[in-house]
């Protein structure tokens, strides 16, 4: 009887030795770029506080697979193949000991975390740890020293790092103040290099821009790139063979409410420098640019636009124009609108736009300023009319959809994207995210429209338009430097970003616009640059999300295959040039570049493409 059950026990560990092997295997080849987003057992996948990070991923052309942390602590099948692990902030804050002496063995074995915030911070009882984190030896600073601190645990302050770190997270210059000019005189350019400093996030109209932290110890083993007044805000961290990516913010409850910034950059951060993953870009092709948007709120405009007919930024573009198309401006009855069904010259303006491609779109609805201080406080029935209004009377005159809007004063409550949803808009500008490229946005916690992109803006410290720039004092030099620093991050990172105007505001600026002109002209006669309309991007967005692709590694030798239903074509992949050698097509149709540190794999007509390439040990 003995003898059976040591049989039959020699047997069961046998049975799960192979079924872990088999298991083990059958990840490592298809999933080898994948990034698991750890979850509490009984979290839903439909959780805002989870699909806040797989839509980022998606986003940024990355694979990011949630796992059950059950799953992830067998004991039988050993630890999950994968490329690293993120620990999220707000949904993971209870995690056990075994759990957290799991993700510590993972680390110390060689793997790579990305920890964030408060996530391990309380036990399964919901109780803070005695002294401090358990996670602190990852993070390798102490945090959470709740002990110590009570309810000045947590500390609001704003942040800053190292301009050479800043600019690696691709954060556009402007929402980082001070930056560096081309001729080092403080504004700025991507390309530009010097001393490095300290620079400070900013945000647009309030300039300081504050975030919650924990208080953290003042040793620190590890290398800091962000601080607060609480302390270290963002930590790497060498432990064992592996590496800790610790960021002290809550990064998905910021991106459900409007600040989606800072979850984007450190997920792609952790993905390009502590992983060297492949991703698919969010341009087409590959080419960096960006979206050039004008607001039209009165017959003020009517004199500047003929006006920059003869400017040199109307033998570029397209550009997206939104135009609020009532006949009056600030009140009821005043008759300073734009008037665009009762003005020929309005009309006409409007034609000549459209007719040399630039893409129409809606400015509000129908008056710009009783709109603007009606939005958020009459009831939506009262106000769709102006909307629906605005929207025809373009229809009309173009004769083209209208499917781009523009919220005067930035005022855009949640039930007026919601009405643009339902009546076929691709894209509204935003103030919220402020620095970001074009994003499905969260507000209060939801997703707002499937497809439906939002083009947050770019700001130099608290101004984004000319006359707002001149009002706070910025000089000539410095407004121009900073174009010249957003144009050259567009490129560099191969990105796209939105800057908007009003055509009054512009006119005493001919000189730095065609200054500005002559720049992006070179850029986009070497095709290193392009102007996108809203429109244009969101199509190409949308029909992005339809692809479908993976990557699967055997020995050194890595294959990313990819489909789409209807057409691949200026999909671009980008692989870091010192971890893969130059890829080769085996299937499909593909440009094959090299830009600076990457190779670029271009789609080209086709539902189908396979590449390979190989791992290159570092």
């Amino acid at each position: 009887m003995k003898l059976r059950w040591i049989i039959l026990g020699s047997s069961i560990l046998l049975l799960a030795l192979i079924v872990g092997a088999w298991s083990s295997r059958g990840h490592s080849d298809a999933d080898a770029d994948r990034l698991l987003l750890l979850l509490p057992d009984g979290v839903s996948l439909s959780d805002y506080r989870v699909t806040v990070w797989l839509d980022a991923a998606s986003e940024e052309g990355l694979h990011v697979v949630p796992m059950r942390d059950s799953e992830f602590v067998r004991p039988f099948f050993g630890q999950p193949k994968c490329a690293g692990l993120i620990l999220p902030d707000t949904v993971h804050q209870p995690a056990s000991d075994f759990f957290i002496a799991s993700v510590r063995r993972f680390v110390n074995a060689g793997g790579k975390l990305l920890l964030v915030y408060d996530a391990g911070t309380l036990s399964p009882e919901g109780k803070y740890a005695r002294g401090w984190s358990r996670m602190s030896d990852l993070a390798g600073v102490d945090y959470a020293l709740y002990d110590q601190l009570h309810d000045n645990t947590i500390r609001w302050g704003s942040l800053s790092g190292k301009l050479s770190f800043v600019r690696q997270l691709e954060i556009p210059p402007g929402k980082y103040y001070p930056f560096q000019s081309v001729a080092g005189s403080g504004a700025g350019s991507e390309a530009a290099s010097g001393p490095d400093f300290d620079v400070q996030l900013r945000r647009y109209k309030f300039g300081d821009l504050q975030y919650p932290s924990f208080v953290t110890s003042d040793k620190n083993s590890g290398h800091e790139l962000f601080h607060s007044s609480g302390g270290v805000v963002a930590n790497e961290h060498a432990y064992g063979n592996g590496s800790v990516l610790f960021v002290n913010l809550p990064l998905g409850y910021l991106k459900a409410n409007t600040d989606g910034l800072l979850l984007h950059a450190f997920l792609r951060y952790f993905a390009e420098h502590s992983l060297a993953l492949p991703s698919l870009m969010a341009v087409p092709d590959g080419v960096g640019g960006l979206v050039l948007n004008w607001h039209v709120d009165s017959n003020a405009a009517i004199k500047p636009l003929q006006t920059m007919s003869s400017w040199s930024i109307m033998r570029q573009g397209p550009y997206s124009i939104h135009i609020t198309a009532g006949p009056d401006a600030m009140r009821v009855g005043d008759g300073e609108g734009f008037n665009i069904e009762h003005n020929p010259i309005s009309q006409q303006l409007v034609r000549h736009l459209s007719s040399q491609g630039h893409q129409i779109g809606s400015h509000g609805g129908w008056i710009h300023d009783y709109f603007a201080a009606h939005v958020d406080k009459d009831q939506p029935e009262d106000l769709e009319k102006f909307l629906a209004w605005n929207k025809a009377a373009l229809e009309k005159t173009t004769g083209k959809p209208d499917v781009e809007y523009s919220a005067p004063d930035g005022n855009q409550p949640k039930w007026v994207t919601a009405w643009l949803t339902s009546h076929g808009f691709l894209a509204y500008y935003f103030t919220g995210n402020s620095g970001m490229a074009p994003t499905q946005g969260y507000r209060d916690g939801v997703r707002e429209g499937r497809d439906i992109w939002s083009f947050p803006i770019v700001h130099l410290n608290q101004s984004a338009a000319f006359e707002e720039m001149a009002t706070q004092g910025y000089s000539r030099l410095e407004i121009e430097h900073w174009l010249e620093g957003v144009t050259e991050f567009a490129v560099d990172h191969h990105a796209v970003r939105l800057v908007y105007f009003h055509p009054p505001g512009i006119m005493e600026y001919r000189d730095v616009v065609d200054h500005w002109m002559e720049r992006t002209g070179r850029l986009r006669t070497e095709g290193r640059f392009r102007w996108y309309t809203m429109t244009e991007l969101a199509n190409f967005l949308n029909s992005r999300k339809q692809v479908a692709w993976s990557t699967a590694q055997d020995g050194e030798r890595v294959t990313i295959a990819a489909t789409h239903p209807v057409n691949l074509e200026h999909n671009t992949w980008r692989l870091p040039v010192a971890s893969f050698s130059e890829p080769v097509v085996v299937q499909g149709s593909a440009q094959i570049v090299r830009e600076d540190d990457a190779w670029m794999v271009i789609a080209r007509e086709g539902k189908e493409l396979q590449f390979e390439t190989t791992r290159v040990n570092k």
